[in-house]
């Protein structure tokens, strides 16, 4: 592993922005400025899911609630949402699904407003992330002008990860819910990029702004669980971001598959 990391590293290391990476590979924590702080961009959404299904299986959320879209605030950015009809009805869970597989904007403020901030923080903690917060809804341009962003980092990152792949955090029907969400999104252009999804498990959730882009995975191959965050700002052209995520994915799924991961 430790060939890895090196060359994990200096991937990292040839991008122009500033970069960092965190990875559990069967349980061994490897690090290349995992505990940096960035702004979050949609990674925060992560908190969220866990946050929702956590709560519905106290039963203080119904994931089978019916929701009219034209009692969801419109909001820029990614997402589908604000494509459709006022008319069109969705559940909870439809929402949080949007959420993850196309970053949907909309339906992260509508659940965000539903939950309400506290709650999410209170996950947050719950989680035992250090540098991640929720401070501010999705497209509150506003709010990032005065410093009021959300944050994490890499290796907060891979923790909200092992919560929902293994552990007590969540039941298994919650779990199995939460995987099938992520296995099914839809932005694969990082991480996953060179991975055979017919071959092997990748579900991801990335994030982006002006300047910034991240990717975090849970990657499986037969008895190996990959946990992966690459968080990259300070970049000039996205593409270098992506392409560098990219690579390190590549990385990941070739020590996969030579058998030795």
């Amino acid at each position: 592993m430790n060939e890895f990391i090196k060359n994990a590293a200096g991937i990292l290391s040839n991008c122009s922005g500033r970069a960092g990476a965190c990875f559990s590979w069967n349980g061994e924590w490897l690090e290349a400025g995992s505990c940096d702080v960035f702004s979050s961009a949609s990674l925060i959404k992560l908190p969220v899911l866990l946050t929702a299904f956590r709560l519905a299986e106290k039963g203080n959320l119904d994931l089978n609630e019916k929701v009219k879209l034209r009692d969801v605030e419109k909001t820029g950015g990614a997402g589908v949402l604000q494509a459709l009809s006022d008319d069109a009805v969705l559940s909870v869970q439809d929402l949080l699904t949007l959420m993850i597989t196309v970053s949907d904007n909309a339906a992260t403020n509508w659940m965000i407003e539903k939950i309400g901030m506290p709650k999410i923080n209170e996950t947050i903690e719950g989680l035992g992330l250090v540098n991640t917060k929720l401070n501010r809804k999705m497209m509150d341009l506003d709010a990032i002008q005065s410093g009021m962003d959300n944050f994490t980092s890499p290796a907060d990152m891979v923790r909200c990860l092992q919560a929902i792949n293994e552990g007590d955090f969540i039941s298994e029907d919650s779990r199995q819910k939460i995987l099938d969400i992520l296995q099914k999104q839809q932005f694969t252009d990082k991480l996953p990029y060179s991975m055979d999804k017919d071959l092997i498990y990748a579900g991801n959730k990335t994030g982006e702004l002006p300047g910034i882009e991240h990717d975090c995975a849970i990657i499986k191959y037969r008895d190996t669980t990959v946990y992966a965050a690459v968080m990259i700002d300070q970049l000039e052209q996205k593409e270098w971001g992506r392409k560098t995520i990219s690579e390190v994915g590549k990385l990941i799924y070739e020590k996969l598959l030579d058998g030795k991961g």
